[in-house]
């Protein structure tokens, strides 16, 4: 459970005014002093996060957050990070304080409940302070079918109504069953290739070849891992030819030229546009790449949080790649985490990881944005395969009707050639 990744946990997050016992209500439901609990109005500063396995709902992760009616320059900073929690959150617990006599009588809160539902956000308010309040512990069902449960964290009354009632107001996971299950069948082969530069964790693999791993696995699959350089060899030692090669995309052009053309191949950071996104849009976003132009600004979205290491795919291959593509460099700028700028319009591309560890609820809230301000999007793999000439055969897996037909980069456009990198596309 524990190492179950956040990006594939169901994301509930507390809310409410300050001092309403959010944090209290945390520390309840987890059986765990997770949250800071004072009296003090406002301590909860920054959202704290507590992974968990919640039966029958398997791992998740709490998100404790600052009271959405903060104050002051640094509490609008606060409501912004809370409301920026919510919109990655799979779900919503509305924390109300029954002493003060719960939702009926603050019309704030009553309203901050009708944007949740109006944004279709799965919601329950918990009334919280039933010690204090002269009713006791009451469930009853709200307008809009929201279920409100008054509870204790002090006495834990009404605490396992209020766990019933977020079972059944949990929402259905936003991913798809399997990464790449659908495509292979008990008992198939197939061959992970993976890249080990600068970049590679020591002593374990990243995150998406894990998740990969684990899913072919879950399938019953034989899954042979390989770094770049022993490929040849283990296409060799086969029986029979794989039934899908998947490949880091960094060294999608090697790959592609050792792996026969009859063996489907694809990527990892595919795969994810897939699982955690929609592969279709992602796809469609390199109609643009022809059109850039250098000093155009193009975007880099990161979305973990890793220091940037010599030849760092986002910070320094694909910068250069393209500048070479392109014939000059265009004008970059990153974001990392669950950053995401707000002056989308601006940027001419936006080229985006493979998503492993954000929700897939926030990737698809960031290609909505996007294509709400008509701005194309390509991530990792899909551009890097497009820059390699690779593209269809990277798609070959997947029930998407070709799109063109593209030379590899040659040389000279590695080196920064124009005329020779036009001439190199096969136009429809």
């Amino acid at each position: 459970m524990q190492q179950t990744p956040r990006s594939q946990r169901l994301q509930i997050a507390l809310v409410g005014r300050r001092n309403s016992g959010k944090s209290s209500l945390l520390n309840a439901l987890t059986g765990q002093d997770v949250a800071l609990v004072s009296e003090i109005a406002g301590t909860t500063t920054d959202p704290v996060y507590k992974a968990a396995e919640f039966p029958p709902l398997g791992p998740i992760v709490w998100v404790d957050t600052a009271g959405l009616d903060d104050e002051g320059e640094l509490g609008r900073q606060r409501v912004e990070r809370t409301w920026d929690v919510i919109r990655r959150s799979d779900m919503v617990i509305l924390v109300v304080d029954a002493s003060l006599g719960g939702l009926e009588k603050d019309s704030w809160l009553r309203e901050l409940l009708d944007r949740l539902l109006a944004d279709e956000m799965p919601c329950l308010v918990a009334e919280t302070k039933a010690d204090l309040a002269d009713e006791g512990v009451v469930e009853k069902t709200l307008p809009g079918g929201v279920r409100q449960v008054r509870v204790s964290a002090l006495t834990k009354a009404g605490l396992d109504a209020l766990k019933e009632a977020i079972v059944r107001t949990a929402p259905v996971s936003a991913h798809p069953e399997t990464i790449v299950g659908d495509l292979v069948a008990p008992g198939d082969t197939i061959i992970l290739v993976v890249h080990l530069d600068a970049q590679a964790p020591k002593g374990r693999l990243i995150l998406p070849q894990v998740q990969v791993l684990r899913d072919l696995l879950d399938h019953q699959v034989q899954a042979l891992v390989v770094p770049v350089g022993q490929l040849g060899q283990a296409l060799a030692a086969l029986k029979d030819s794989p039934r899908l090669v998947i490949t880091d995309s960094q060294v999608f052009d090697r790959v592609g030229e050792i792996v026969p053309d009859d063996v489907p191949l694809t990527s990892f950071s595919i795969l994810f546009a897939r699982y955690n996104g929609d592969l279709r849009t992602l796809v469609n976003g390199v109609d643009v790449v022809d059109r850039l132009r250098p000093g155009d600004p193009v975007l880099i979205a990161e979305a973990c949080t890793h220091r940037p290491m010599t030849e760092d795919i986002g910070r320094v291959k694909i910068p250069r790649l393209l500048t070479r593509y392109i014939g000059g460099a265009p004008e970059f700028t990153w974001c990392n985490g669950n950053d995401f700028p707000a002056d989308l319009e601006r940027y001419r591309l936006v080229i985006h990881c493979g998503g492993c560890m954000i929700q897939a609820k926030e990737m698809r809230r960031r290609l909505k944005v996007l294509a709400a301000g008509g701005v194309p999007v390509v991530n990792y793999g899909v551009l890097l395969s497009y820059l390699h000439g690779v593209l269809d055969r990277a798609l070959s897996p997947f029930d998407l009707s070709p799109r063109r037909e593209y030379s590899p980069v040659h040389e000279s456009v590695e080196m920064g050639c124009q005329d020779c990198m036009n001439s190199t596309l096969k136009q429809p």
